[in-house]
């Protein structure tokens, strides 16, 4: 009940007035949020390669009503891709194809992706597709699909676990090689699309997990299992030890500010760790999301409100 609620709260406008106002939820979000600028991002990734961490950045933002909106946001990442480059990082980005201007038209957004692609490619920058709410799934893989026949190899794209469709989904991408970075899911969705009960959720996880590290070890893809459960990423990885899937065939991917022992021991085992780290002035969504994942941090925020 919460976690629907806070998720419906992350689409409020009334509610993103009154916390993005707030000066004690502007101090929380820098735990899950590497800043508001370029040069706050790049200082984070810098920060995490050195501790020997890959990184992936998404600029925040979605749902532009705007053409300008739709081209700024693109510009942001073809000068975030610049910077890449020339600070020599290990970091590919992600991208929200509804900033990208999806929902004012279709060819705008391609426009754009391409634009931010072809830029990526030169740089040697891997772009991540990330998956938003279910009205969202086909296009965005049918879109993902057209790029990849279109000879663009340095796309990616989401899989969420908790969608009934997710397992067909998970086992077509595996026979196409295509590179996926599987998560649980975060936003609302109705009974008769996604799995409510966690246990549900999980067993769903560990399935398509299992699927993309079976594909990886022949060398179909390159699967990022992304998620802070410690149970999941047990069997994760006893399933790769008992199939004989090489460590380098799939990596780890946590959110910037979350877990970070976890991050540090899964390196130190010799597991490839990348982290999502976002940034920017569009965080409340973002903020609300994590909010919703975790009641742990919603205790964080309450208990920083309190302290103020």
């Amino acid at each position: 009940m919460l976690k629907a609620f806070l998720i419906y709260l992350s689409k409020a406008a009334w509610a993103k007035r009154i916390v993005t106002h707030w000066q004690v939820a502007r101090r929380v979000v820098l735990r899950f949020v590497a800043g508001e600028t370029e040069t706050d991002a790049i200082e984070a990734v810098r920060s995490i390669n050195q501790n020997g961490m890959t990184a992936t950045l998404d600029v925040l933002g979605e749902s532009v009503t705007s053409v300008e909106d739709a081209q700024a946001a693109a510009n942001a990442y073809l000068s975030l891709i610049d910077a890449i480059e020339q600070e020599g990082l290990r970091s590919w980005v992600s991208l929200k194809l509804t900033a990208f201007g999806l929902d004012i038209d279709s060819a705008l957004c391609q426009r754009n992706l391409i634009a931010v692609l072809d830029r990526a490619k030169a740089a040697g920058v891997m772009v991540t597709i990330d998956m938003e709410d279910s009205p969202y799934t086909q296009t965005t893989l049918d879109l993902f699909r057209s790029l990849r026949q279109q000879g663009y190899e340095n796309v990616r794209t989401v899989i969420q676990s908790y969608l009934l469709r997710s397992d067909d989904d998970v086992r077509q991408l595996a026979e196409e090689g295509a590179g996926i970075r599987l998560v649980k899911g975060a936003y609302r969705e109705p009974a008769d699309v996604a799995y409510a009960r966690k246990k549900d959720v999980d067993s769903a996880f560990v399935r398509q997990m299992n699927n993309l590290l079976e594909a990886a070890k022949d060398g179909r893809g390159y699967p990022a299992i992304a998620t802070h459960d410690d149970a999941i990423i047990d069997q994760g990885l006893n399933f790769a030890q008992k199939e004989q899937v090489p460590p380098a065939c799939y990596e780890f991917q946590m959110l910037y500010g979350v877990r970070t022992t976890l991050q540090s021991d899964l390196l130190a085992q010799g597991y490839n760790v990348r982290v999502y780290v976002p940034f920017g002035t569009q965080w409340y969504p973002y903020f609300m999301r994590r909010l919703a994942e975790r009641p742990a941090n919603l205790w964080f925020f309450a208990s920083n409100f309190f302290r103020r």
